[in-house]
Parts: structure tokens; sequence; C-alpha cells
């Protein structure tokens, strides 16, 4: 199997969970259990600009966790191989759920209402449906990107046309 070292520790890989405008975050495991392990990548994004985005990352979570963002806990930093090593959040993503007509409507209000307590402290994230993981009929956000707000990306604008078939 495929191992991936981090901070000099090595971790069998699972598989790819996804890929996406800032990395690819693998399922990942050691003897104590389940994680997923994001590799920054430097591929260009024609639609958006980055800076540092290790540092973008730590930022963009301190901030979701300060604005009460149910996310997976980031465990470690390796900054030598631009690698984050976060919390496992097993479940369906809501992308998953929509394509089998399986979304639940609590789902719909706790975006909603995630939605009116960030636009309140002048935030939007990544409303993309493969971002949000359903684990035991809580939301979770497993990307960490997070913005000053725009109407123009706010849930309501923009993502929900990606939350309804």
């Amino acid at each position: 199997m495929e191992t991936m070292d981090f901070n000099g520790v090595p971790y069998t890989v699972e598989r790819l969970l996804g890929h996406g405008k800032g990395g690819y975050s693998y399922l990942v495991r050691d003897a104590a259990g389940e994680y997923v392990l994001k590799q920054i990548h430097h591929e260009p994004c024609d639609y958006y600009q980055f800076g540092n985005k290790l540092a973008s990352e730590r930022q963009d979570y301190a901030r979701l966790v300060a604005a009460g963002v149910p996310v997976p806990e980031l465990l470690a930093v390796d900054e030598q191989q631009e690698r984050l090593l976060k919390e496992y959040v097993d479940g369906p993503t809501v992308a998953q759920l929509v394509e089998q007509n399986a979304l639940p409507d609590a789902c719909l209000a706790q975006v909603r209402a995630l939605s009116e307590q960030l636009r309140a402290q002048g935030m939007n994230i990544d409303w993309y449906p493969t971002n949000f993981i359903l684990q035991n009929e809580q939301l979770y956000y497993v990307d960490y990107e997070c913005n000053d707000y725009m109407d123009q990306w706010s849930f309501e604008r923009w993502g929900v046309q990606y939350w309804v078939k």
C-alpha cells in the first residue's frame, strides 16, 4: 500500500477523497485511526487568486472555529511538505445526497441558518455541496476556505442552486 509521510510519520493511504483548487485530500490511516491528509498543490486556477495556501488554510480554520462553523479539527501541519492533518468526518457529502434525492430537509435548514450566521459576521464559505458532509444529522463544512462576505457568493445567490436537483 502507498504511504505518505507527515512530519516524519508514515500514514497508509486508503483513498483519494477529493481534489479542489487548493489541494488533494486523502483518507489516511495509522495505528490510532483514520484522518484526512491534505496535500497543498500549486496548480493554476483561472478564477481564484492565492497567496500562501498553507498560511491561508490555518488562518481560515481559526476564523471558522471562532465563527462557530462545524469543521473537522485541524490536528497538525507539516510546513515543509505543505500538508495538513485533519479529523476525518465520515458520511455522505451533500452532493451525493442531492444526486440520490436523499437530502434531509434538516440539512437545508442547517445550511440556511449557517448562511445567516456567517452573513452577520461578514463571512462567506464555499457553499458547493462536496464541501459538506452529513454525520449523525449534523452538517460539517470539511473545507477551510472562507472569504469576506459578498452577496454574489452567498448561499442564497450562488450555493443553493447546487443543493437542489
